[in-house]
């Protein structure tokens, strides 16, 4: 007995029962009952991917003469409700976990179904295997979904939240270019730098790791839309794979190819494994930057305490008045997350079997997560970070002119030997550099101060 909250839909393997409510049908169901394993769905942006296709397909197909104007119209706009999110109960209508067939055919088919019941809403028959998914496999559509919207999403998100961290570290090593410290190199002391020089190698590291990105984004636009079911492109038109890549750039406004083999794009995901290994080394740079933050700042009395991070919030339960480096924290959970999902997307990438990879909806999810929380993250460490620190100039001073390293400055002058003696004496008596140079040189203030400038030592050379 059927109630009034259930309706029955059809697929080739029989009968299910579906929610009333909800768009998809028979195969969706079936994937939800099949897979009830994280919790966890496929990401909005691969939703979208999908619906984009469905939407260009349709386009396309009509321009060929292989489906009918009303359908291909109707086609068009139900995926505009998809990928504007103009769904009651959005999220309900793709319920499918993430961890399902190896080539996403459950979500394509999701989309499939979810496209042709909103045609029929508006009294339009299209069926979601021979109509929405016409010249199109599972097989081809997937991948490309994958490289469209990680494509999407680093040039949307990634991108110009890299470009803002950037800017920012500049705009902050600008406002410290008169600031000296102390260097470090094995975590003990060095010579003198600038804060600008820091800031600026923090900025660079930014600049290099979007400049990878942007440059794997130039075979990550090569999709295998076309390929259908094994990469020959059976039950396509001939002509497909160039028309639509022509009409998703002029849909996305970025420019799209069809891969000169279709074999390549289905069989392995060269494509998004080297993204995810720029992703992996963004990871790295913002580690490297999030922990020199957090040491600057460790203290305030028993650690270096050279700098003061925004307080966001109280730091502990118990202990009053204690405030954490939140920001860097947090983003040093993400790198090691990411670094997490690219380990599992190179695995993936070895488990392309004969003409097909086998663990797509993995790849999808852990690479839209790593681009959207390394954005997120990385919009953090800019402005609720890195934007307004302070800087204890009393501290930073006091460290520098106790440092005895200041007097590799005087090698070239007296040599290295006379200068290991200055500087252990100096930092076994606890005395300035300085004055213990004078007493075993017979350099005098004046010059020894010229040549222990801190100011002068960060911009390199001979004395």
């Amino acid at each position: 007995m059927v109630t009034k909250n259930i309706r029955i839909e059809k697929d080739s393997m029989g009968e299910m029962e579906v929610p009333q409510h909800c768009l998809y049908g028979a195969t969706t169901m079936r994937a939800v009952l099949n897979f009830p394993i994280s919790g966890k769905l496929m990401p909005e942006p691969f939703i979208r991917a999908l619906a984009i296709i469905k939407s260009v397909a349709a386009k396309t197909n009509h321009q060929l003469g292989q489906l009918d104007s009303e359908k291909s119209q109707a086609i068009q706009e139900a995926c505009e409700k998809i990928i504007h999110k103009q769904l009651e109960n959005y999220y309900e209508n793709f319920p499918i976990d993430v961890y399902q067939t190896g080539s996403a055919t459950s979500s394509n088919m999701n989309v499939n179904e979810v496209i042709a019941t909103l045609c029929k809403l508006q009294n339009i028959p299209v069926h979601p295997n021979d109509d929405v998914n016409m010249s199109q496999s599972s097989n081809d559509c997937v991948p490309s979904a994958i490289s469209i919207s990680a494509t999407i999403e680093v040039y949307q998100c990634l991108l110009p939240a890299l470009t803002d961290l950037e800017e920012t570290i500049r705009n902050k090593a600008s406002d410290l270019a008169e600031v000296v410290t102390t260097g470090r190199t094995h975590l003990m002391d060095a010579m003198p730098v600038t804060y600008k020089q820091i800031l600026e190698g923090w900025a660079a590291q930014v600049s290099s790791a979007r400049d990878r990105i942007t440059d794997s984004l130039k075979r990550l636009v090569q999709i295998p839309q076309g390929g259908t079911a094994v990469g020959t492109g059976i039950n396509a038109h001939p002509q497909f794979s160039l028309l639509f890549c022509q009409n998703l750039s002029e849909k996305t406004n970025i420019t799209f190819s069809s891969m000169q083999s279709k074999f390549e794009g289905m069989s392995a995901i060269d494509h998004p494994v080297e993204l995810s290994g720029q992703l992996n080394t963004l990871a790295v740079t913002l580690m490297k930057i999030s922990n020199d933050l957090r040491w600057m700042n460790s203290g305030p009395l028993a650690g270096l305490g050279e700098i003061n991070l925004p307080a966001l919030q109280p730091g502990s339960s118990i202990m009053p008045g204690k405030v954490n480096p939140v920001i860097p924290e947090a983003t040093t959970m993400v790198c090691a997350q990411v670094m997490g999902y690219h380990h599992s997307i190179t695995i993936a990438g070895q488990s392309g079997n004969f003409q097909l990879n086998v663990m797509l909806p993995m790849v999808a999810y852990s690479l839209l997560t790593s681009i959207a929380i390394l954005g997120n993250s990385a919009r953090l460490l800019a402005h609720q970070c890195i934007k307004g620190f302070t800087v204890n100039h009393e501290k930073i001073n006091a460290s520098l002119s106790a440092n005895p390293i200041l007097v590799t400055a005087l090698n070239s002058v007296v040599g290295y030997e006379t200068g290991a003696k200055i500087a252990k004496t100096a930092y076994k008596e606890k005395r300035p550099v300085i004055d213990v140079a004078l007493e075993l040189t017979k350099l005098s203030r004046i010059e020894l101060e010229k040549l222990l400038d801190p100011m002068k030592l960060t911009k390199g050379g001979n004395p």
